[in-house]
């Protein structure tokens, strides 16, 4: 599945991004579990970064401020429904003044995302609950023939413990394969408007 966006340059001429499902990277920590994961999937799109001056925790908060305004009902929806599963849920008011002071240090939460891991191109946020636990990957990995040019991936692994969290994922999976591709455009906009403003 790919899908075509579009973004202005700093020329305001029309670029075309393309956001494509692509596979699990074999790069990110996550890879040698892999097998052990009931459901993954991976969306992919270029980020092109001049001065090459990205920093793996910037994108990590990015993934915060990212979200369609369409998608916020979607969270909501979804956090009733996690609290009928007895899943942990967290408010919007309490996700937003975590966001401010968030470093994306390992340890950190915000919502109902903790950062289980880090390194200087990959960030492991996730949660894990007594019916299911779940793994979101943010991996950038650099064009080795052109240095400005740097693949950013978002990869979602989940792990079901039992049946309540096989029933809950259910009406979740479409969303989430919309959501996802639809975050990773506009965190892509996001960061490079900043670097070009930078």
């Amino acid at each position: 599945m790919e899908r075509y966006l579009h973004l202005l340059d700093n020329n305001h001429k029309t670029m075309t991004m393309s956001i494509k499902k692509t596979e699990f990277p074999e790069k990110s920590i996550l890879s040698p579990a892999k097998k052990d994961f009931d459901y993954i999937d991976s969306f992919q799109g270029e980020l092109t970064d001049v001065a090459g001056n990205i920093d793996i925790s910037e994108i990590g908060k990015a993934f915060f401020t990212s979200g369609p305004k369409w998608g916020k009902k979607m969270f909501a929806f979804r956090n009733k429904a996690m609290g009928v599963f007895g899943l942990k849920t967290g408010s919007e008011n309490e996700r937003q003044q975590t966001e401010k002071n968030f470093e994306c240090e390992v340890g950190e939460r915000v919502g109902l995302f903790k950062v289980f891991g880090k390194t200087s191109n990959e960030i492991i946020l996730g949660e894990d609950d007594k019916h299911l636990d779940f793994r979101v990957s943010l991996l950038i990995d650099h064009n080795k023939r052109e240095s400005s040019q740097n693949s950013l991936t978002i990869s979602t692994t989940v792990k079901f413990h039992n049946w309540w969290g096989v029933l809950y994922f259910l009406p979740v999976r479409p969303f989430h394969k919309l959501i996802v591709p639809a975050m990773l455009k506009n965190m892509i906009g996001q960061l490079e408007k900043k670097m070009c403003t930078a």
